[in-house]
């Protein structure tokens, strides 16, 4: 072969690849671009959680008051989970302390604060009228701020069920009561606690020593030796430790559980607790708070007919027609066939307070200031 001809054959050969690799390029088929990826949205800013403070008068051991406003405070909690925040501060005296802990509470964030004792009440004012933007709820007070609402239980209504038992229970006709602080809410438990036990018995009398104070447990267990060294053999409380029921048992008599269910504190002499559940109350005012619509300027007073107010465990010692008396009355309670405060009504000096089938009002109520006939002696400062 030629050299010539070698060439013009590797031309023709590198030609002819050249096409092939044009015509196979020609065919193929042109490939889609990729999508572009849209950026992933943004997660919604998770909104901080409600802080709500709770100030204690007593430590949240004492097992009666602030144990139960403990349990209220842990039950929202659980409720509303990382909805909410909560704290609390224990054993602040009712006085200037309470007001820096509430400012304390407001500074660090709270916008609900449960004031739970009523000696706060002063404090309560005055945090409210200078922090327009927190919410405060003061229990058993009466004043209220533009920005505050006042709360309490019924405890009248345990009290009155407590007396039922005791009336069946004493031997002596004679029942007392270890008492706190003389206002209103503690006078009308007192009374409460006699006019039903007067139900059964209208013979029973009743002794009181004041302690004034709310939480202490010495004073307290002296009170109730002196109750019980003056014949006492049932007897009720509005403190807010066990020690009248630890005394009781040591001395061979009966005593009831307060705010909170005591029974094993002192089991042989226990005859039932008259106690307070929060729960409904703090589940009605944390949601409100979260909804952004507090109820404040009101006051809410719960008791038997809300599942605020009730007494259990009763003593198996106790006969089962006291019992069933017991049932009549709560229900009566639940559905306002029943009244507590009803006359024919005198207190202890014969005075005439309530006519015969009157029913007291809720001024006549909420500010009673006297003793029932069949208890000794008169209410510290009554005029």
């Amino acid at each position: 072969m030629s050299k010539l001809h070698k060439r013009t054959v590797l031309k023709m050969v590198a030609l002819s690849a050249l096409t092939v690799a044009t015509l196979a390029a020609c065919g193929k088929k042109e490939e889609a671009a990729p999508a572009p990826v849209a950026p992933a949205a943004e997660a919604p800013a998770k909104a901080d959680p409600l802080k709500v403070g709770f100030v204690y008068v007593s430590p949240i051991g004492d097992g009666g008051w602030t144990f139960q406003h403990e349990l209220g405070r842990k039950a929202v909690q659980e409720k509303f989970g990382d909805k909410i925040e909560t704290s609390f501060v224990e054993s602040v005296a009712e006085g200037p302390d309470s007001e820096r802990v509430m400012r304390d509470m407001a500074g660090q964030g709270n916008k609900l604060i449960f004031a739970t004792s009523f000696g706060y009440q002063e404090y309560v004012q005055k945090v409210g009228a200078d922090l327009p933007d927190v919410n405060l709820q003061h229990a058993t007070g009466y004043k209220r701020v533009a920005n505050s609402a006042t709360y309490d239980a019924k405890t009248f209504e345990g009290a009155y069920m407590a007396g039922i038992v005791a009336g069946a229970m004493t031997k002596t006709k004679t029942i007392g009561v270890v008492a706190s602080v003389p206002i209103p809410e503690v006078v009308r438990n007192i009374n409460s606690f006699v006019l039903g036990a007067q139900s059964v018995d209208p013979t029973i009398k009743a002794k009181v020593v004041w302690v004034n104070s709310w939480f202490s447990p010495p004073q307290e267990a002296e009170a109730a030796t002196s109750l019980i060294n003056g014949g006492v053999d049932v007897m009720y409380q509005n403190t807010n430790s066990p020690a009248v029921l630890k005394t009781a048992e040591e001395r061979g008599v009966y005593a009831f559980g307060k705010d909170g269910d005591m029974s094993a504190y002192a089991p042989k002499a226990h005859l039932g607790s008259a106690v307070i559940d929060w729960t409904p109350y703090y589940t009605k005012v944390v949601q409100d708070a979260l909804d952004g619509k507090v109820e404040n300027g009101q006051n809410f007073w719960w008791g038997v007919k809300e599942g605020a107010m009730d007494l259990i465990k009763i003593s198996d010692d106790v006969p089962q027609e006291v019992k069933d008396k017991v049932d009549q009355v709560r229900q009566g309670l639940k559905d306002g066939t029943f009244q507590i405060w009803k006359g024919p009504l005198k207190d202890n000096a014969g005075n005439e307070l309530l006519a015969d089938g009157a029913v007291a009002d809720m001024p006549f109520i909420t500010s009673i200031k006297f003793y029932v006939d069949g208890i000794e002696g008169t209410v510290p400062g009554a005029k």
